[in-house]
């Protein structure tokens, strides 16, 4: 009964009471997902016609390649998500010079004491959740929703509530080798001090390289970050993964001349600068 017919707990433990039971355990239908229309109530639908397979066109000078599994389910999700959350995007420009000099001068003895190299991912994951603890209604969701649309939110449907999460789960966008993305979590990183979530994101990193995720590493986020920065890009908007309602994209530090305040006056400089972009769902945050 999982998304696009997968095994889930709920179907494990199922079988498991029928079985002790005595019943004869029958498969379970397709799953199911609501098209919605416009001018009528949507219409439950299998996954099947949802989404027919459809045989790929042969064109001269163009060579076809099916979608995996796992660029199929990403697709699904970002289509969904500009489906569900309208998106707005903020941008703003941090002065991070001394971020720069406190880990060009402490990189070194962090690797040799806990093993893993500092970045700058630990701070901003540090930041960001002291930032969630000082404004919860940012570590939320959304009631109703579903990723299978079976309670789409159409004009004349009523929202259930926003739930405010107890728990400040950070996810952290991981480019894979087979160039697809996944997020894994870093939970209850509000708990974590800057030595312990280096350790997690650099072991949460090296597991999702190795296909070594267990569940329980991507599951739970409430907050997600993307560093597009690795890329040298400036900023950009990114997509909220539901069902959050907000994503930061982290982008490319560069040296730039900027207007210094000093006692003495103002005064032009060379500093460490950084864009960061802050996409949410203004469904419930209003900037």
């Amino acid at each position: 009964t999982g998304y696009e017919g997968r095994l889930s707990k709920k179907d494990i433990k199922d079988y498991i009471e029928k079985k002790k039971r005595g019943g004869s355990v029958e498969p379970k239908p397709a799953s199911v997902v609501a098209a919605p229309a416009a001018s009528k109530p949507s219409v439950a639908v299998s996954s099947e016609q949802a989404s027919p397979k459809v045989a790929p066109v042969a064109m001269p000078g163009v060579e076809v390649k099916e979608m995996d599994r796992v660029r199929r389910i990403i697709a699904d999700h970002m289509v969904m998500s500009k489906k569900v959350s309208p998106h707005v995007t903020n941008v703003v420009e941090v002065d991070v010079t001394k971020l720069v000099r406190w880990r060009e001068k402490n990189k070194d003895a962090f690797f040799r004491r806990e093993g893993v190299k500092l970045t700058y991912m630990p701070v901003i994951t540090e930041a960001v959740a002291k930032a969630l603890a000082a404004y919860p209604q940012v570590n939320v969701s959304v009631d109703g929703y579903n990723i299978l649309f079976k309670k789409p939110h159409l004009p004349g449907y009523a929202y259930g509530g926003i739930l405010f999460k107890k728990h400040i789960n950070v996810g952290i966008a991981v480019s894979l080798n087979d160039g697809n993305l996944i997020v894994p979590v870093v939970h209850d990183a509000d708990h974590l001090n800057l030595n312990g979530l280096a350790v997690a994101i650099d072991s949460l990193a090296l597991k999702a390289r190795d296909n070594k995720l267990m569940p329980e590493d991507i599951d739970g986020g409430t907050f997600t970050i993307t560093n597009f920065g690795t890329f040298k890009s400036l900023f950009g908007t990114p997509i909220i993964n539901q069902p959050q309602v907000a994503i930061l994209g982290v982008g490319y530090i560069e040296k730039k001349p900027a207007v210094v305040e000093t006692p003495e006056g103002d005064t032009i400089a060379i500093r460490h600068k950084m864009y960061l972009s802050l996409s949410y769902d203004h469904r419930v945050v209003d900037g």
